[in-house]
């Protein structure tokens, strides 16, 4: 198996910097899961084409996170609970 280079935009960057330790710690381990298996999320359709997106639980709470991914890189792109996640995230992206 190849060695995916992680990227993360500055969105995501700044959500993860306001997490708590023990949230970080959830994160951490639903990235993993996805360096494993990038097709274990959701493909997006329409306006988030290309986009995927992974639930998991972050303490005990459903968040998602948002990514997209080549052979060689996995870009993070945003995470969040579902409350206007979507339109967030299309706004940022567009």
């Amino acid at each position: 198996m190849s060695k995916r280079k992680i990227l993360q935009t500055k969105l995501f960057a700044k959500q993860r910097k306001k997490l708590k330790p023990n949230q970080k710690c959830d994160l951490q381990e639903a990235i993993e899961v996805i360096i494993k298996n990038p097709k274990l999320g959701t493909e997006k359709k329409g306006d988030l084409a290309g986009t995927w997106v992974y639930k998991f639980k972050m303490v005990k709470q459903l968040t998602l996170l948002a990514y997209e991914f080549t052979k060689s890189t996995l870009t993070l792109l945003s995470i969040g609970s579902h409350e206007n996640f979507y339109r967030n995230l299309k706004k940022y992206l567009n």
